[in-house]
């Protein structure tokens, strides 16, 4: 399937949520990169990684992407049922650092490095001024950050009045100039009326008055 996509042109292989899939993954590579496969291999996770599994990725993982959700334990507890969240990514995303350094780009296309993705909650559960300070701190200052705005309250969201909505553009704004104060400026930004009229297209009326 690797070398199939490959011949189609896609730009990489994107390994989505893989880490219970690891053995199977690395075997798979072996053989396909033994027929000539040579895109860059991508690590598409959570962040919530071991470093004793990154350790057996080093050095074939080409670009890891993995999300750095919360800044905090008691809300990733509360929320995701993770109660040391904060605890395992900060090692885990320094392990990815360490392996393939920032984000390198050709002629518009990710060649190897590290992408963080951080997606802003309502009233900042997800902690997104210590998560940036911790980036650029801990990782490197020119880390590419994806800052999300795309939140939208599902499954048991409703048990919870306070995550219980979309962002507002004024909390999303807010996320991006913490951002942009620390110096993190080589990423993504999304427009934010964009993700309102896809999603939730009644909101539109509002979001003038909301910013």
């Amino acid at each position: 399937m690797m070398l199939r996509l490959q011949k189609l042109g896609c730009h990489n292989i994107n390994f989505v949520t893989p880490t219970p899939w690891v053995p199977q993954i690395i075997k798979a590579l072996a053989l396909a990169q033994a027929q000539d496969l040579k895109v860059p291999i991508v690590y598409n996770c959570g962040g919530y990684e071991s470093i004793e599994t990154l350790k057996l990725l080093d050095g074939i993982i080409d670009i890891y992407m993995p999300d750095i959700k919360y800044a905090d334990n008691e809300f990733a507890k509360k929320y995701s049922d993770v109660a040391d969240y904060w605890d395992v990514v900060q090692p885990a995303l320094k392990e990815m650092h360490r392996q393939v350094g920032n984000l390198v780009v050709k002629n518009g296309i990710a060649q190897k490095g590290l992408l963080i993705r951080h997606l802003v909650l309502p009233d900042d559960i997800a902690g997104s001024k210590a998560c940036f300070e911790f980036i650029k701190k801990e990782l490197s200052p020119h880390t590419v950050v994806n800052v999300m705005a795309q939140y939208y309250p599902a499954y048991n969201a409703h048990k919870y009045p306070e995550i219980n909505r979309r962002i507002a553009p004024r909390e999303y704004q807010k996320a991006l100039r913490e951002l942009e104060a620390l110096g993190l400026d080589e990423g993504f930004r999304q427009t934010m009326d964009t993700i309102v009229r896809r999603i939730v297209p009644e909101w539109t009326d509002d979001l003038k008055d909301d910013e």
